[in-house]
């Protein structure tokens, strides 16, 4: 393990090309670096850089390291479209290990789903007539540009099948890793270790002039800058770039919309969640009322009750006194 400061601990590094001239490149980043087609073409082109970045989000050291092969690459600068371009990465680490990397820039809210398709996929890697126990380990890695669950924001979090009790793992051949690259502030002491914080870094940069100043901290993020600048005077790389980023305008502008209908039907529903609950008070007022009416009554009643009693006695007490006048009528007429 390498222990100069601007060298990756955990990845030794071979003679690096010479792409001197990209030093004297100024200005904004005309390409973003979170393009997904920018990334892809980096890793593609750059075997090194690749390592690099799977050591890092790994946490592996070199020596660990064999071989990294991307199992699905395309020819860059080729015309791309929706049903021929796969923007997830499939990779295989040591003839062993598969991995599936993604670049995601817009919150389409679905990605727990659509990681654990992703896995998934990966994972069913048994050839026919396989033993189960042969099945190679399979990775999930997203990059992301916005925070999965904004309950619980992390710069880097993995994710394992594990029981609810006890936390027992129940296999460590599935997992889920995600860069939040919005988050490079929540980054810890491990993420700096490995030289997480500068790859989000790289990222999320929009300038050459912070590159140069991130690449005087790491010898990969020189090459890989090194790279993408070399990518970026290649014009039929460039226009696959730019057409990514048009692609994301309509996303950004579709999303923004299905955001702003969320939101109205949200205060929609909020509105009618309101009003319903005026009318249950209403309903449950008048339910009150009906019931201390319905009591009232009841009072009511009795007291009419106990009247029709009282005149009720009246009445026969009046025609006891009347019988007894009469009675004392007739004796003294007697006399």
């Amino acid at each position: 393990m390498l222990q100069t400061t601007n060298i990756h601990p955990n990845v030794s590094t071979p003679p690096t090309a010479n792409f001197s001239e990209w030093h004297s490149a100024t200005g904004p980043l005309t390409i973003p670096m979170t393009n997904d087609y920018l990334f892809r073409a980096l890793l593609q082109r750059n075997n090194h850089v690749l390592k690099g970045l799977i050591c890092s989000l790994l946490h592996l050291p070199s020596k660990e390291v064999r071989s990294v092969i991307i199992n699905n690459p395309i020819i860059l600068g080729e015309s791309i479209n929706d049903k021929t371009f796969f923007l997830d990465i499939s990779i295989t680490l040591n003839d062993h290990t598969l991995i599936n990397l993604e670049m995601q820039v817009i919150n389409e809210h679905n990605w727990p789903e659509r990681s654990l398709s992703y896995l998934g996929r990966t994972f069913d890697n048994l050839n026919a007539g396989a033993d189960y126990s042969a099945v190679k380990p399979a990775i999930q890695i997203g990059l992301l540009d916005f925070t999965l669950f904004p309950e619980y924001p992390e710069f880097y979090s993995t994710y394992q099948f594990m029981n609810a009790k006890n936390y027992t793992i129940y296999s460590d051949k599935m997992r889920l890793s995600v860069l939040n690259l919005t988050r490079i502030d929540l980054a810890t002491k491990e993420d700096k270790q490995y030289h997480l914080d500068y790859w989000a870094s790289l990222f999320k940069a929009t300038t050459w002039e912070e590159l140069k100043m991130i690449a005087k901290q790491d010898d990969f993020i020189n090459e890989a800058s090194a790279t993408v600048y070399q990518l970026s005077q290649e014009e039929m790389i460039r226009l696959q770039c730019e057409a990514r980023e048009d692609f994301y305008r309509r996303q950004r502008s579709v999303q923004h919309m299905l955001d702003n209908q969320k939101d109205m039907l949200e205060r929609q529903n909020l509105t009618i969640k309101n009003q319903n609950a005026t009318i249950k008070n209403k309903n449950t007022t008048i339910k009150n009322q009906n019931a201390t009416i319905d009591s009232q009554n009841a009072t009511i009643d009795n007291q009419n009750a106990t009247i029709d009693n009282q005149n009720a006695t009246i009445k026969q007490l009046t025609d006891e006194i009347a019988s007894l006048r009469k009675q004392l009528s007739d004796a003294l007429k007697l006399k």
